[in-house]
């Protein structure tokens, strides 16, 4: 007689990330604006968190009691970044799929340099650069002066890095939520590097006015 072995139910994390991949299965577009919307609105309470930033007391800041800016990249990530990314993750992956070999992951990882990160860079700087109050062509022009190219530097490190990665140790069903927290990670980074240079800036800004006030009362 034989006796059936119940299968093992998976729990906890696996459990999680197991619906998670079932529902990117099911609703890849969906899911992926949802997930971008999320991390996109952590990150930016994790970069005000580790950057030291001080909470702002202007009431133009808030939308019904939250950080207007974390509103503002939660939809950047939902209604943007989400569906930027599925569009050119499927444009890039599905031109490599059944091709084997060195050559076709170097292909890969190429296409991900010319096509996915720039395009993906120039469409934060542009949203962050309007987010801060940019209007003018000149401010537009300003932010990507300052900003793009430092980007795409750190990019052109991280993006081949990750993707070889990916090649190499993870599935394909997996790359998503994987490259989801890199970017998470090297999103968190950037913004949290603006935001330190921005209170430095406004500290230095502090101590001219107060050492301007003090002459003038000399």
């Amino acid at each position: 007689m034989t006796v059936a072995t119940p299968a093992v139910q998976p729990s906890g994390a696996s459990a999680l990330l197991a619906a998670y991949l079932a529902e990117l299965a099911a609703h890849p577009l969906r899911t992926k604006a949802l997930t971008s919307g999320t991390l996109s609105g952590l990150q930016e309470i994790t970069a005000t968190k580790l950057s030291g930033m001080p909470k702002s007391k202007n009431p133009d800041d808030f939308i019904l009691g939250i950080n207007k800016r974390v509103i503002q990249m939660t939809l950047y990530g939902l209604l943007v970044s989400g569906p930027l990314a599925h569009t050119l993750f499927e444009l890039v992956t599905k031109r490599f799929i059944g091709k084997e070999g060195a050559k076709w992951k170097i292909a890969q990882i190429l296409s991900t340099q010319v096509i996915t990160s720039p395009i993906q860079n120039a469409t934060y700087i542009l949203a962050m650069a309007l987010f801060a109050g940019a209007r003018s062509t000149a401010q537009i022009k300003a932010a990507f002066k300052q900003g793009y190219l430092p980007m795409m530097k750190t990019s052109w490190m991280i993006s081949p890095l990750s993707m070889a990665f990916a090649q190499k140790f993870l599935p394909p069903h997996v790359w998503v939520p994987f490259f989801n927290f890199v970017a998470f990670t090297f999103g968190t980074y950037v913004n949290t590097t603006i935001k330190k240079a921005r209170l430095a800036q406004m500290k230095r800004e502090q101590l001219r006015d107060a050492e301007k006030s003090r002459r003038d009362e000399l």
